[in-house]
């Protein structure tokens, strides 16, 4: 009997220990890490604990339904063990009864488990919200270590969030069917592409985790896309038009033969080497693609193939004076470089009949489509073109920009990376096109940074008021007090206590006499007098302490500042859209759609702690909000300059509160 009894307090305690474990099966950067402990638990299991269904099994159980990343992952082949588990929890009759006897002294698990079963009935919904989208689709003719997927960026700038999305979805592909993963740069186009934005493009995808088996170039392709360039003159499914574009523009639109479609071969051929030797006539030329002038998909309607551009590449120099465009040359190289599924934007959805024309042509092999939906954000351009001309216009410095969309411009404006592929991941592989709002990105980003970051303070300069304390320390008394009240590795700062101190004109306008109130990390003090200008603007207050006041009751909780020489001066730096139109069109003429006030800046000073702050740190300044450095202390005459992280509230000022032109 002892040893039974010992048994059973053994499996009460494991229960116990899942019950208290099973919150952290939630949806967030860890949660692939999570279900692997769980598959290697459950391996030797049939259940969490003993041999028969508990309450722990229903705590996971209700914790795996309601997590938004289980059904884009739940096929991986590591993960049998959890299906098996599930599938077996599911079949059991008496799981409803056991979970209404079992939880009653148990909401969180209660909490976990019916949310489970509301998404048994419903799966997109928890609390009447969707959950996001899924990657959870199969790829045609995909199996597991035959697939082979490419991220093709064109080195014309940066990687924006659209980017990071195809990056991200790509990767999962390749790695859900344990196949490989190409980055390919399509640098067809000299005249819009740096060393410069390939070395940032391949940080970028360091920073988004992307972890591919090889990186290609088109411009390795070149002399074989040449070669089969003639091949196709030579059989007919290419002619040399040198038609001005403009007018050979028209002729597609209104699906008139160009007269260079009649062009014999030989023509064609001569013509086609004054192109490759980028003569005088050659630039007068573009090869295209007798395709169907006729057809009602403008896309066949014999697109250009080749151009001449003379501006050095930032590879070949200047071996080459004729380039493929994108619809010729990535058709050839995804299939000689293996990739079984091109992964697309709805936008290409058109283009598809084009890329299988080209791949029949020129006797490849064929590469399987799947399209989904680019993202679309309120007030942005996702162009490379316009966010270059943002650039070249002087409206931005360079890239990283905090208000461009790129990712490094992201990350300076202070988003974690975490709260961005959890971001990619709720949107799935959708096909819905859907204009979003940035608020639910800030928001992701603001549950990654709120737990963990320090807390300061800062004080306006302007206006700002010096509180005297007639009862205050008669001495500086320096204090050490946490930086995160809830986080004890964020370390201690320390506080100066003394007789005179900094308050924001905002604050001290609300102070009435005899009025107590909170001096935060300090205790309570009693406004006895309050001093105004002949404006009406408080100039001084005089005050006593009043720590054995309770915090609890008063009104007014104020930061504050001690009045010392070692204050940080900071620049609070707040941005609004670039952008005044809330979805751009393509007909807008894009220079009026600027906003000229998309930044304001706000002098403060800061506590003294804030001097060992580096590049890059994120902090909240109490009843301010959070911040990034993005130039940190180096003297007094240079203040360093915090950038406001949105934290996904509604403005109250800019563009989308205002509208345009008002």
């Amino acid at each position: 009997p002892y040893s039974i009894c010992l048994k059973s307090l053994f499996i009460v305690m494991q229960v116990d220990h899942v019950l208290d474990e099973s919150s952290s099966v939630s949806s967030g950067v860890a949660f692939q890490t999570v279900c692997a402990s769980l598959a290697e638990h459950l391996a030797s299991r049939t259940y969490f604990v003993g041999h028969y269904l508990t309450i722990a099994d229903l705590a996971v159980w209700g914790q795996l339904f309601s997590a938004r990343q289980w059904d884009s992952i739940k096929k991986l082949p590591a993960h049998s063990n959890i299906v098996r588990w599930l599938d077996l929890c599911s079949m059991n009759e008496t799981v409803a009864h056991i979970t209404s006897e079992a939880l009653a002294n148990r909401p969180g698990a209660k909490r976990a488990v019916a949310q489970a079963d509301k998404l048994e009935r419903n799966p997109k919904s928890v609390g009447g919200k969707d959950t996001g989208g899924s990657f959870d689709i199969d790829l045609e003719g995909a199996s597991e270590g035959n697939v082979v997927t490419r991220f093709p960026p064109e080195p014309s700038g940066y990687l924006h969030i659209g980017h990071a999305k195809a990056a991200l979805l790509n990767q999962y592909f390749a790695r859900h069917y344990k196949g490989k993963l190409i980055i390919r740069f399509d640098d067809t186009n000299p005249s819009k592409e740096k060393e410069e934005f390939v070395e940032n493009i391949l940080d970028d995808c360091k920073t988004l985790g992307l972890d591919q088996d090889v990186i290609t170039y088109t411009s390795d392709s070149f002399p074989q896309i040449l070669e089969i360039g003639t091949r196709l003159i030579k059989e007919g499914h290419m002619y040399i038009d040198d038609t001005p574009m403009e007018k050979m523009r028209d002729e597609r639109i209104n699906r008139i033969d160009s007269g260079a479609r009649a062009n014999t071969a030989d023509t064609n051929l001569k013509l086609w080497q004054d192109m490759i030797e980028g003569n005088e006539k050659g630039l007068t030329c573009a090869a295209r693609f007798r395709m169907d002038m006729q057809n009602d998909n403008g896309a066949l309607r014999d697109p250009v193939a080749f151009r001449c551009n003379l501006t050095p590449h930032h590879r070949t120099g200047t071996a080459f004076k004729v380039y493929p465009t994108y619809d010729c040359a990535c058709p050839f190289v995804d299939s000689i470089e293996g990739v079984t599924h091109a992964l697309r934007t709805s936008e290409y959805r058109d283009r598809e009949a084009q890329y299988r024309w080209v791949q029949d042509m020129m006797g490849m092999r064929k590469v399987h489509i799947w399209d989904y939906s680019r993202l679309n954000f309120v007030y942005t351009t996702l162009s490379k073109r316009k966010l270059q001309w943002f650039v070249d216009q002087g409206h931005v410095e360079r890239w990283d920009d905090p208000r461009f969309p790129t990712v490094q411009g992201m990350k300076r404006r202070g988003l974690q990376i975490e709260a961005l592929k959890e971001f990619i991941l709720m949107q799935g592989a959708s096909r819905n096109v859907n204009l979003m709002e940035w608020e639910k990105l800030w928001t992701l980003n603001k549950r990654v940074i709120d737990p963990v970051c320090p807390r300061h303070v800062a004080i306006v300069d302007e206006g700002r008021v010096l509180l005297t304390l007639v009862n205050g320390p008669a001495t500086p008394e320096v204090v050490s007090v946490p930086r995160h009240k809830k986080h004890p590795p964020a370390g201690t700062k320390s506080t100066t206590r003394m007789s005179q101190i900094w308050l924001e004109q905002v604050d001290a306008a609300l102070l009435k006499v005899d009025e107590e109130i909170t001096l935060m990390d300090w205790g309570n003090c009693i406004v006895r007098k309050v001093d105004f200008d002949q404006g009406g603007v408080v100039i001084g207050i005089i005050a006593e302490l009043h720590l054995e006041g309770s915090v609890k009751s008063t009104k007014l909780k104020l930061t504050w500042l001690p009045k010392i020489e070692e204050l940080v001066p900071l620049t609070l730096v707040d941005f609004d859209y670039l952008i005044t139109k809330k979805k751009v069109e393509e007909d807008d003429v894009f220079a009026d759609l600027v906003n000229p006030n998309s930044e304001v800046k706000t002098f403060t000073h800061g506590d003294a702690n804030m001097r060992t702050l580096v590049k890059g740190e994120i902090l909240q300044l109490e009843r301010k909000g959070y911040f990034i450095v993005d130039e940190p202390f180096v003297s007094e005459s240079s203040p360093v300059v915090l950038f406001l992280i949105p934290d996904g509230r509604t403005r109250s000022w800019g563009v989308s509160v205002a509208g345009p032109g008002k």
